[in-house]
């Protein structure tokens, strides 16, 4: 294939719809975590539905359908502001608009390969608009399609962090494609579905939080110690105290795929053949993935290692967040041991220790990761010792049908946080996972090899 290059020849701002009052929306500290863009790219394979329909046409309806959205959906189309008092970001809702981007590419989706892993070439289709100096001038939604030399096109998306979690990024994105139906026979119909979105944090607010803190975990396991903020803390003391070098390194990205015969192998690695108790997919993946990359990563004997993982708290929270809440929900659960003892435990006992750290995130936890996170944030460098999941397999983004049918593939970007490793669902089989990890490149082909061994 010659050098792959993408002519962007449209960017314009899209308002929404129906204008709305300006109004400012307060964010919690769970919003204000990483401000920063997620980028995910859906791929549509050339589909005789296509055959008559030009670039400009698509556009055309993806722009119209993204006004409709932005018109329920309001903060999309705002921009972050700090706080003059104390500096935390809040977020103006003010019509300014999302930017939407037109693009042609000669290269052919066939030619990119098995979609599942990361091309560079993937950073061309998308739109990442300078900053120019000003974080506050810059849009919080942001997309491009592509139209390939094949006849199929892709979507690529970039949503703030501080704007959506997960799942309301899929029902946002999700909205989007069923107001811009552009090869769907009846509209009407397949709005009916939508859920309105709550865009108030309310409860998640600090001023509405309860500080029910006591410093101390009762015996059953609740209480208000944030354990995962606690952890990491400790994480960045003990690589500042050893003195690492924090140059700038190479990193890749690796999409391993998990069918469901591996993740019955590695049940039966953890409990045997009469298994024992039930364990989630993800508890044992989780697991595996953690042993699997400290021990690729090296990292020494001696030293503590983390696994952190997202936890929905929806429906942690009491009152639980009303349905079609559209902020950030998620907390960190964390486990952590030193690298010496996780390399000897048994499955069965790491895969407790998940477990009891998901039961540990109540009402009272979440109230405490949100205090803890309410002192000055920095950016995270990368840490081997740190270990990062974000459970995708509930958000099925490639069932999300901008054109026609199911993307052949929804990926994400490399992550603003490299050590974090996305759990996807794959688009073929949906008992399989896809686990895709970022790695120092040197390390990945040793990662490949533990973490595939005994479960191939």
């Amino acid at each position: 294939m010659a050098t792959p290059h993408v002519s962007r020849t449209t960017s314009l701002t899209v308002f929404p719809k129906t204008l709305n009052p300006s109004k400012l929306l307060e964010l919690s500290n769970l919003d204000r975590q990483c401000p920063l863009h997620m980028y995910l790219i859906f791929f549509y394979n050339p589909s005789s539905a296509y055959t008559n329909s030009s670039l400009d046409s698509v556009f055309t309806k993806l722009k119209i359908g993204l006004e409709e959205t932005l018109s329920v959906w309001s903060p999309a189309a705002g921009r972050l502001e700090p706080n003059p008092a104390d500096g935390k970001l809040n977020l103006r809702c003010d019509n300014r608009g999302a930017i939407l981007a037109r693009a042609v590419t000669d290269v052919k989706i066939s030619e990119l390969g098995d979609l599942s892993n990361y091309n560079e070439f993937f950073e061309e289709l998308v739109h990442k608009p300078v900053l120019d100096g000003d974080f506050c001038e810059f849009p919080l939604v942001v997309a491009q399609v592509t139209r390939f030399g094949c006849g199929g096109y892709s979507i690529g998306t970039g949503i703030s962090h501080s704007l959506f979690d997960g799942p309301a990024a899929y029902e946002f994105l999700s909205a989007w494609a069923t107001k811009s139906a552009i090869f769907k026979d009846n509209k009407e119909q397949n709005e009916v579905e939508l859920q309105k979105p709550v865009h108030e944090r309310g409860r998640l607010l600090m001023g509405s939080v309860p500080n029910r803190c006591s410093g101390k975990r009762s015996a059953a396991g609740s209480g208000a110690e944030a354990v995962a903020i606690d952890h990491l803390y400790k994480l960045i003391m003990q690589s500042a105290m050893g003195n690492e070098e924090m140059e700038k390194k190479e990193y890749g990205c690796r999409t391993l795929r998990v069918s469901r015969g591996m993740i019955e192998r590695l049940k039966k690695k953890a409990f045997g053949e009469n298994g024992g108790f039930a364990c989630s997919s993800f508890d044992v993946i989780a697991a595996h993935l953690w042993k699997a990359r400290t021990k690729a990563l090296s990292v020494s004997k001696e030293k503590t290692v983390c696994l952190q993982f997202a936890v929905d708290a929806r429906n942690k929270l009491k009152p639980p967040l009303p349905k079609g809440f559209s902020g950030n929900s998620f907390v960190l659960a964390s486990v952590a041991l030193p690298a010496k003892q996780l390399e000897e435990e048994s499955y069965k006992t790491i895969i407790e220790m998940i477990r009891d750290a998901k039961s540990q995130v109540d009402d009272d936890y979440v109230n405490a990761y949100q205090l803890g996170l309410d002192g000055p944030q920095a950016s995270l460098p990368p840490l081997n010792e740190l270990t990062v999941i974000s459970d995708w397999t509930r958000m099925p983004f490639h069932k999300i049908e901008f054109l026609h049918g199911e993307a052949a593939y929804a990926s994400p970007l490399k992550p603003p946080i490299l050590d974090v490793a996305y759990f996807l669902q794959n688009p073929t089989d949906s008992q399989a996972i896809d686990v895709r990890v970022t790695l120092l490149s040197q390390t990945l082909d040793a990662f490949s090899t533990y973490f595939l061994t005994s479960i191939q």
